[in-house]
Formats: C-alpha cells, sequence, structure tokens
C-alpha cells in the first residue's frame, strides 16, 4: 500500500481543468506518486479523451461510492455537485490504495517539483493544512465584504458545535490537503457509526468535509499533529487574483514559496469545459445594463 497517493475528483465541466494539472502532474511529479482521478461514469470517455492516460489513474466515482455499503448512490446523485462531490473525496480511502492522500481540486495545478517529504514527515505522518485564514479576512476587511469573516466564523463554530468543541476557531483548506485514511476511519467508526450516521448524514448536517475531517482529527488525535500553512497560492476571487497580479505575483515568484496555484473555478469562466465567450460576455452585458436601469 501506498503511504502517499494523489486524487482528484472531478466532472465534466472541470475536464479541461483537470487536464491542466494532469500536465502539472506529469512535469513536476519526479518521484512518480500515484495520481488518481475520478469522475462519473457517464463523463469517463471524455475524460479519457481529453487527459490523457499517461501518469493517471481513472476511477468512476460510483466504485468509490460502492465501497461503503451504508451510502446510496441515488441519494448522493440527488444532492447538489457542490455536497456530492465532498462525500466521493471523504470516501476515496475505502479503496485501501494508500495510507494517505493529497486531495485535489481541478482547478489546482503544480508550478514546482514535489516529493513525498512536501506532505508527510519522515515517519510517514502527514502534515495538517491547519490556519485561522488571516489573508482571506485581511482582504474582506480591505475590500468592505464584511460576510467573509462572518461566514468564516459561522462555519466554524457550527461544525466545532457539533463535535462539542470550544476555543480557538481552525480552518483546515483550503484544497489541496493531505487527509490520513486513519482520521476519516475514526470518523467514520468512532463519531458517526454511533449516532447512526454515515458521511451522507454528515454532509446533509453541515456540508464541509474539511471541516469534519479537522474536528475530528482534534477529537480523537488519530494521528500526530503536524500543522502547516496552505500549500497552494489560492485565488478565492477574482479580485483577490486581479490584486496579486498586479502587485507583481506570477508562477514564476510563486515557485519558490508554493509548489501549485489554485485558480478557483467559481470565477474562472474560459476554464470551463463549453464555455461560450461571446455568449457569456452577452449575458454579462444585459445584466450591467438591467443593474444600471434600477440605479437611475
Amino acid at each position: 500500500m501506498n503511504d502517499i497517493v494523489l486524487y482528484c475528483k472531478s466532472y465534466r465541466r472541470d475536464v479541461l481543468r483537470a487536464a491542466r494539472l494532469a500536465e502539472s502532474i506529469r512535469r513536476f511529479n519526479h518521484r512518480n506518486i500515484p495520481f488518481y482521478l475520478s469522475c462519473p461514469a457517464s463523463d469517463m470517455q471524455l475524460f479519457k479523451s481529453t487527459v490523457g492516460n499517461e501518469g493517471v489513474i481513472f476511477l468512476e466515482d460510483e466504485e468509490i461510492i460502492a465501497a461503503n455499503p451504508a451510502l446510496d448512490q441515488k441519494a448522493i446523485n440527488d444532492l447538489p455537485g457542490v455536497v456530492s462531490q465532498q462525500i466521493v473525496k471523504s470516501e476515496f480511502w475505502r479503496l485501501g490504495l494508500c495510507e494517505n492522500y493529497l486531495c485535489l481540486d481541478s482547478d489546482s495545478y503544480f508550478i514546482h517539483n514535489f516529493d513525498r517529504d512536501d506532505f508527510l514527515t519522515p515517519d510517514g505522518v502527514p502534515y495538517t493544512v491547519m490556519n485561522d485564514s488571516m489573508e482571506l479576512r485581511l482582504f474582506g476587511a480591505l475590500h468592505r465584504h464584511e460576510k467573509i469573516s462572518r461566514n468564516i466564523d459561522a462555519d466554524c463554530r457550527a461544525v466545532m458545535q457539533i463535535f462539542g468543541r470550544t476555543g480557538k476557531q481552525y480552518e483546515f483548506g483550503p484544497l489541496p490537503v493531505v487527509w490520513s485514511k486513519r482520521v476519516w476511519s475514526d470518523l467514520a467508526e468512532k463519531f458517526l457509526q454511533p449516532r447512526g450516521m454515515n458521511f451522507y448524514d454528515a454532509m446533509k448536517l453541515f456540508p464541509s468535509e474539511m471541516r469534519w475531517y479537522g474536528e475530528a482529527l482534534l477529537m480523537f488525535r488519530s494521528i500526530e499533529l503536524w500543522p502547516i500553512e496552505t500549500l497552494f497560492r489560492c485565488y478565492h476571487y477574482e479580485q483577490q487574483y486581479l490584486d496579486a497580479r498586479k502587485a507583481g505575483e506570477n508562477d514564476e515568484l510563486l515557485s519558490q514559496i508554493f509548489i501549485g496555484v489554485v485558480v478557483q473555478s467559481a470565477w474562472d469562466k474560459p476554464m470551463e469545459y463549453g464555455y461560450n465567450k461571446s455568449a457569456f460576455s452577452r449575458l454579462a452585458r444585459i445584466f450591467k445594463r438591467r443593474v444600471l436601469k434600477r440605479l437611475t
């Protein structure tokens, strides 16, 4: 069994982003850490033809879900995609392919050589991304987006309350993060099952897989805690990206500090499969006219 693998769960709209990620892994994965990429069975042919087979091990989302008999595939399919994909990512450990995995999203890509030591201690313990979101909070304060800090606080308190933890609030992301199967196993067997729950129920209760993982780690100490800052430079918002680029940030500069970059798909529309720039521009103009009309 591998001590560490790379894993990304994707879907049709993100296939071009997944292809970019895969290409960056081929370029910077000098130690050939196995890379698993999953997508719905209905998207598999598109992914294989677009991403290519070199250095990629493809899995169907359905086979990951099937590894846990307690889960209902139809019920998961009925959830919003932003929630259902979290369940797939959080159940990957059940396949028995690894002790730990770097969980990636399609909107990330590597910019620097990486190795096992970036993700694990010499003793094989995964580093835990764990912080208090100061950079993101500062961005919100600078741009008068007070809801950013309010939302972070509310989300932290909600999951802490589920676990009965008090004290300092922590973020356990953003992705990519290193996850241990031991933490997921303890969450399932020591917390969810005694309450008659599985991870589907957990996501219905509060949809944040990173918080469930992090709070379970703090409760059960399934692994030794080695906290680190984010592994990748993450641009959560377009304005954050534009500000950083204006200040001189680029991949060459960032590669001196980070091993990768995340450009969140929520606003990076040109990287979407099937994206129609002219149609999007027309919709943007119509929306702008309507807003201006309301203001005049």
